[in-house]
């Protein structure tokens, strides 16, 4: 066996884009989920100042308000928090295609035959810690091993910003010991009828012949039994194909301002923009989506004959939809842009059209600064109400 297998996990990932969007977060505790005057609602993420209080997710967030009452309580913003999870993901892509997205923070790569290119699976899983931190301003732990059962335990051993190896010759040593309940599939019931036979770790549970497991799990109980001896065979399945990027945005009052839903556009379309050059994509179709408070919805679209990953080209055409369909003549509850019909750069077609080429040119230039000294770096003036 070899270490080809990664699991990484963002760190207290809600939590930690709050404290980087906003620096007086940092060092204090911060639960996502609700208000500090929510009577419902679970705790989604909390920062690991808040945990050292007892907070944990999927906690109510009347529990965690008795557990920290100085804690920094926050609705979220699952918007933004995708927008990172998309700059996170796409550097996982310059190392791998083999990406099993489980979640907006966590994934396993397949590193099979990327080390030539990238060096030993070690040197990558630094590197991608490192690009993380240094470009995006967060966090992440990782976990490489020679399966994904393994890998996805090494990952939660050193967390936060952590790293840690479990070599071929090491997986008796770090699993003998450990709670029966950390094995992938051991939930509180099988638990309960493992306890009930004195069965607390996993070199106890090891003691469990084949049949004896699958006669009181089923077929559950036969991987169990492989489990317990690090035995995996599971392989990474590549599930994170797109097949639209759209932004929307809900007005908290009924918009009817044409210069202000222009501007709000604008900026739904550089984000759009953004995430299709990150992906190396460029879409051919452009849509738009328009609420009003009555909740009547329209939809718009548009399929141009050159694909294209421009702020500027996605811009015109969806404000070319508004105006053409006469969707601005009644105040507007939400608004929404999205592209669609990808295929990968081709810069052969585009040589066709130099004013395409400059403005693709421009905007990654801009996309670098922005990766390297925040979004609100540059704006465009049609960006700003």
């Amino acid at each position: 066996m070899v270490l080809e297998i990664m699991h990484i996990d963002m760190d207290a990932f809600f939590a930690a884009a709050e404290q980087l969007d906003n620096p007086e977060l940092k060092g204090k505790p911060v639960i996502v989920g609700g208000t500090k005057l929510s009577k419902r609602g679970v705790v989604s993420t909390a920062s690991y100042e808040a945990r050292r209080y007892g907070v944990h997710s999927a906690m109510s967030i009347v529990e965690a308000r008795k557990l920290c009452p100085d804690g920094i309580f926050l609705p979220g913003r699952r918007q933004r928090y995708a927008e990172l999870s998309e700059r996170v993901f796409a550097i996982f892509a310059k190392y791998t295609p083999l990406i099993e997205k489980l979640s907006i923070d966590e994934a396993f790569l397949d590193l099979t035959g990327c080390h030539r290119l990238f060096g030993s699976s070690v040197q990558i899983g630094k590197a991608i810690r490192q690009e993380i931190k240094e470009k995006i301003g967060l966090t992440a732990s990782v976990g490489l091993a020679p399966n994904k059962f393994l890998a996805k335990l090494a990952s939660e051993v050193d967390k936060p910003d952590g790293f840690y190896i479990i070599k071929e010759d090491e997986i008796d040593d770090f699993l003998l010991n450990l709670p029966v309940g950390k094995i992938w599939g051991i939930g509180e019931k099988t638990a309960d009828i493992l306890l009930e036979r004195g069965i607390k770790t996993v070199g106890q549970l090891r003691q469990l012949s084949i049949n004896l497991l699958s006669s009181l799990f089923g077929k559950a109980g036969e991987r169990l039994y492989y489990l317990s001896r690090g035995i995996d065979r599971r392989s990474v399945e590549v599930n994170n194909e797109l097949k639209s990027i759209s932004y929307e945005e809900t007005f908290q009052d009924d918009l009817s301002d044409k210069h202000r839903l222009y501007a709000r556009l604008a900026v739904m379309s550089s984000k759009i923009a953004r995430r299709l050059r990150m992906y190396s994509l460029q879409g051919s179709t452009v849509s738009i989506k328009v609420r009003y408070g009555d909740f009547r919805t329209y939809t718009r679209r548009l399929t141009m004959a050159v694909p294209t990953s421009a702020d500027d080209t996605i811009y015109s055409t969806a404000k070319r939809l508004l105006n053409k369909e006469g969707l601005l003549n009644k105040p507007i509850r939400l608004l929404g842009v999205g592209v669609s019909n990808f295929s990968t750069g081709d810069k052969k077609q585009l040589s066709l059209f130099s004013d395409r080429i400059k403005e693709e040119k421009l905007s990654r230039t801009i996309d670098g600064i922005k990766d390297r000294y925040g979004d609100s770096i540059i704006k465009k003036a049609r960006n700003l109400e």
